[in-house]
């Protein structure tokens, strides 16, 4: 069985200090805190996953659930085996591929569920990099752009440069650097 998806997390930044962060019901909870008082522009929202920036509504009586990204899709589906997780989507192949899926035992599906969890296990540390990498280049993106060593920063990041990366955005406001820092901590790790 797998193991349950860890509650998404999310960061909410005022200019480029953090103001928050956590569970999104707990973000949510103090940026309605804040905004109550607020007198500025209204603070940059990010998923501490992907880097995302997020819009949320912040009115009393909005929701606090996760976004359709970050949950099942309630709407049940006529094919498939939606009480196991599993959705029929297209695939486009070309005929040589069926040809060869159809050959396999148990078929199509059974195969490239196959196929794909033997990539995902092959992969995942190359995944998990380029994710993180991904995750802080959006991140960096939205809340630092127009700050000094970006472009080189960016640069550093997808060359796989850590100690360059971390030169380049020291100068950089401390909360957006420790953000940096935590969103790209997976893009260092050695395959």
């Amino acid at each position: 069985m797998p193991s349950p998806t860890p509650e998404p997390t999310l960061s909410a930044f005022a200019g480029f200090r953090r103001i928050a962060s956590g569970p999104r019901p707990e973000v949510i909870a103090r940026l309605r805190e804040i905004e109550s008082t607020a007198d500025g522009a209204p603070p940059l929202v990010f998923d501490d996953l992907t880097g995302e920036r997020l819009d949320l509504d912040l009115r009393a009586g909005a929701e606090t659930a996760p976004a359709p990204g970050h949950c099942d899709d309630p709407v049940a589906r006529g094919v498939g085996r939606p009480k196991l997780g599993v959705v029929a989507r297209e695939v486009t192949l070309l005929p040589r591929h069926w040809d060869w899926l159809n050959r396999q035992p148990g078929g199509a599906s059974v195969a490239l569920r196959k196929l794909v969890d033997e990539a995902r296990h092959v992969h995942a540390d190359r995944d998990a990099q380029r994710a993180a990498r991904e995750a802080a280049y959006r991140f960096m993106t939205a809340i630092a752009g127009d700050l000094p060593g970006f472009e080189e920063a960016a640069r550093a990041l997808f060359a796989g440069e850590r100690a360059r990366f971390g030169d380049l955005i020291a100068a950089w406001p401390e909360d957006v650097v420790e953000q940096l820092r935590r969103l790209s901590a997976p893009a260092w790790s050695e395959a």
